[in-house]
């Protein structure tokens, strides 16, 4: 089946293990701070996926294909490989990847289990600050657009507070799914790029 195609956009990537970084005084130097782009040309595939394999939502299987393209000459090219990796990933892939996102201050938020990006990302937007009451909308928005849809709502929370969230939700519950899944490639490659931006330095 023809894999699904999304506009490319420049933007960030967040860090995740470090355990093939090189360690100075037992500690691990790249957790918790930006790199270089030579410190990741310089340290191979598995170091590589290492820093930037939760730039995808819990799907690091992109950044390893990603990995065969190293040396990068720059951010962009960068940005663009993972995202090009993306789009010509088969649609089966596709869809995993999309179904890999938890739902915007859902169950998973409450309990702490998203990822260290996701966890910012939505507490930048407010959302980890919800009243009961706004709790629930947002509970009975995932489950409108879940049973709609088979997949979560994506959105690239940074771009948005809380009344543009909900606007956007109630307003792509209309939405055809094969216009659905465009929208949440275009925001998961958003996402992407942001973070790539905010961990990765020329």
């Amino acid at each position: 089946m023809r894999a699904l195609v999304v506009a490319v956009s420049t933007g960030k990537l967040y860090g995740g293990g470090c355990a093939r970084f090189k360690k100075w005084d037992g500690d691990c130097e790249m957790a918790g701070r930006a790199v270089t782009l030579a410190e990741i040309n310089d340290g191979g595939a598995g170091q590589f996926v290492d820093v930037l394999g939760d730039v995808f939502e819990n799907s690091p299987w992109l950044v390893e294909r990603a990995a065969a393209a190293l040396p990068y000459e720059s951010r962009e090219a960068l940005v663009a490989k993972l995202l090009n990796v993306m789009t010509t990933a088969a649609q089966d892939e596709q869809l995993a990847l999309i179904r890999a996102h938890p739902d915007l201050a859902g169950k998973a938020a409450r309990s702490g289990e998203l990822t260290d990006s996701s966890t910012r990302e939505q507490a930048g937007a407010g959302l980890d600050q919800l009243s009961d009451a706004e709790f629930d909308q947002f509970n009975k928005l995932n489950a409108a657009y879940q049973a709609r849809f088979g997949f979560p709502f994506i959105i690239a929370v940074r771009d948005h507070d809380k009344a543009s969230i909900l606007a956007a939700f109630e307003a792509r519950l209309t939405n055809e799914p094969v216009r659905e899944i465009s929208e949440a490639m275009r925001n998961i490659a958003r996402i992407v790029s942001l973070r790539i931006v905010d961990t990765v330095l020329e």
